[in-house]
C-alpha cells in the first residue's frame, strides 16, 4: 500500500544536521523543487508571450493563449513537484514506521529498472530484514526470559549504582520476596553486597552465606555487559550445599550396601554355624565324631572372623589415605624399580626418553604395584606377557600397562570399592590406585586393548 504523504518528521535531537541545510540559512526543499520548476518553463513562456503581443494577433487572441500557457505552465511546475516531493514523504513515512518498529508498511510502485523504484525494493526488502530480526529477537527473548525463569540458578542484574534490574525465580525464592519489592534496592539492601565484592578479585568463588530463602555454601560467579551504553553487572549464585548433600547421601548408600553385603557373607555362616554347634552340645548322647565337628565349626567362624577382620582394615586402610609428599622422580627409573618386584612372570619395559614428575615416591609405587599386580595375574590365565611403557603429551606423562589376559567383561564396576572378580581379592586395589592418581592431579583409566586381546590401564600424570 502507498501511505498518505505526511510532512516530513523533525529529526531527532541526536541527530547531526548539516549547518549549510538549516532552517534561515536555505530554502525549503519542497520550495527549491517549486521554484526550479516554475524556473524551467519561465524562458518559453516568456518567449510565447513576448512573440503573441508583438505577432500582429488580436488582443482576445492574445489574452486568451497567454491565459492558457500560464495555467498549463503553472500545472506542469506544481505536478512535477508533487511527482518529486510526495514519492520523498512516502519513503519518510516508511522509514519513520520502520523507527517506530511498524513494519506493516510496504511502498508501491517497486519496479527494477526506474530509479524510484528500485529505492522503493530497497526499502521494503529492509522492513521484511528488520521483520525478521525483530521477530528472532522476540524469540530468543521469550526463550531467555523462559530458560532463566526455570533454572534452578539465582540470576541478578544491577546497574552501574548497584541498584537491582532483573531478577528470576530462584532469585525471588533465595531472598524470599517477589521481584516487585527487589527491583530498584541496591546489593547492601539485599545482602548481596559481599558476592559482589568477592567476585571482582578474580573468578568464581565458593562463600558460606546465609539467605532468607536458603543458607549453605553457594557458588559465585560474576559478570559483566553493557545496555543502552551503561556497565551492568551480573552475579549468578548456585547452591552447592544441596548438590554435596545428594552425593554425600549417594556415598552413604554405596557404603552400606557393601557394607551390608560384606557383613551378611561373613555373619551368615557364623551364625548358621554357631546354631549347628549348639545344637550339638544339647543333643544327648552326642555322637562320636561330636569333637571333629566342633573343631571344623570353630575353623569356619575364625575364618570368617579374619576375613571379616581383613574387610574392616581394608576399609580403613581406603578411608585414611594420606596427602602425598610431592618430590622430584623418575618415571622410568620407578617403572623399573616395580616391575623388577614381579617374579612371577617378566615384565617388558619399552625404551622411552627419562621424564621426571613431581610425586610421592610411595604412594606412586603402590599404585604401580597394584596395575601390575593385576596384570600378571590376567596374563597369567592366558599364558601372555605385560608391557609397560610411557611417553610425554601435552604437559603430561603417560605410564601404558599392557597385558594379553582375557580382557574385562564388565568396567561398570571396576572402581566400585570392594567389588572384586578374584577369590581372595579385597576390592581396594583399584580404587586406591584411582585416589592416589586424582590427589596427585592425574587420572586412571581401564579398557580392553583394540590392538591385541586384554587390557590395557592408562595412568595419567601432570609434569
Amino acid at each position: 500500500m502507498e501511505t498518505t504523504p505526511k510532512p516530513v518528521k523533525h529529526h531527532s535531537p541526536h541527530t547531526t544536521l548539516d549547518p549549510a541545510l538549516s532552517p534561515g540559512r536555505r530554502i525549503k526543499f519542497e520550495r527549491r523543487v517549486t521554484v526550479l520548476s516554475l524556473a524551467a518553463g519561465f524562458p518559453a513562456v516568456a518567449l510565447s508571450v513576448f512573440l503573441l503581443w508583438y505577432g500582429g494577433y488580436t488582443a482576445r487572441v492574445q489574452w486568451t493563449i497567454d491565459l492558457f500557457l500560464v495555467i498549463f505552465w503553472l500545472s506542469i511546475a506544481f505536478n512535477l513537484k508533487q511527482r518529486i516531493v510526495r514519492p520523498l514523504q512516502t519513503l519518510s513515512n516508511i522509514l519513520a514506521a520502520l523507527r517506530e518498529g511498524d513494519y506493516s508498511i510496504r511502498g508501491r510502485r517497486a519496479a527494477i529498472g526506474d530509479a524510484l523504484g528500485e529505492v522503493m525494493i530497497e526499502v521494503n526488502d529492509l522492513g521484511q530484514t528488520l521483520r525478521e530480526h525483530r521477530i528472532g529477537a522476540l524469540e530468543a527473548t521469550a526463550l531467555l526470559r523462559t530458560v532463566m525463569a526455570e533454572i534452578d540458578v539465582a540470576v541478578f542484574a544491577f546497574d552501574g549504582e548497584q541498584q537491582l534490574q532483573l531478577v528470576n525465580r530462584a532469585g525471588e525464592r533465595l531472598l524470599a520476596q517477589p521481584a516487585t519489592r527487589l527491583l530498584g534496592r541496591t546489593s547492601s539492601e539485599l545482602g548481596l553486597a559481599p558476592c559482589l565484592e568477592r567476585a571482582d578479585g578474580g573468578g568464581p568463588h565458593t562463600m558460606q552465606m546465609v539467605f532468607p530463602g536458603g543458607f549453605g555454601r553457594w557458588d559465585v560467579r560474576r559478570s559483566t555487559f553493557r545496555e543502552g551504553g551503561a556497565q551492568h553487572q551480573l552475579l549468578v549464585l548456585t547452591d552447592l550445599s544441596k548438590t554435596l548433600r545428594e552425593e554425600e547421601r549417594t556415598a552413604w548408600q554405596r557404603l552400606l550396601r557393601v557394607l551390608g553385603h560384606e557383613l551378611n557373607n561373613s555373619l551368615a555362616p557364623i551364625k548358621s554355624v554357631a546354631g549347628s554347634l549348639a545344637d550339638l552340645l544339647t543333643r544327648e548322647p552326642r555322637p562320636p565324631d561330636w569333637g571333629d565337628d566342633m573343631h571344623r565349626g570353630l575353623e569356619v567362624i575364625s575364618s570368617r572372623a579374619d576375613s571379616l577382620a581383613r574387610f574392616v582394615e581394608s576399609y580403613s586402610k581406603l578411608a585414611r589415605l594420606p596427602q602425598p609428599q610431592f618430590e622430584p622422580l623418575h618415571i622410568g627409573s620407578l617403572l623399573r624399580r616395580v616391575a623388577s618386584l614381579e617374579t612371577r612372570l617378566p615384565v617388558r619395559i619399552a625404551d622411552a626418553p627419562e621424564v621426571v614428575i613431581r610425586g610421592d615416591d610411595v604412594q606412586l609405587e603402590q599404585l604401580l604395584i597394584n596395575l601390575i599386580r593385576n596384570a600378571v595375574d590376567a596374563s597369567m590365565e592366558t599364558h601372555g606377557s605385560v608391557g609397560v611403557s610411557w611417553s610425554q603429551t601435552n604437559g603430561q606423562v603417560e605410564v601404558r600397562i599392557s597385558d594379553e589376559g582375557p580382557g574385562l567383561a564388565n568396567t561398570a564396576n571396576l572402581f566400585v570399592p570392594f567389588f572384586t572378580t578374584k577369590a581372595t581379592g579385597s576390592g581396594i586395589g583399584l580404587v586406591l590406585s584411582r585416589q592416589i592418581a586424582e590427589a596427585h592431579g592425574g587420572t586412571l583409566t581401564l579398557e580392553n586393548r583394540s590392538d591385541h586381546r586384554g587390557c590395557e590401564a592408562l595412568l595419567r600424570l601432570p609434569l
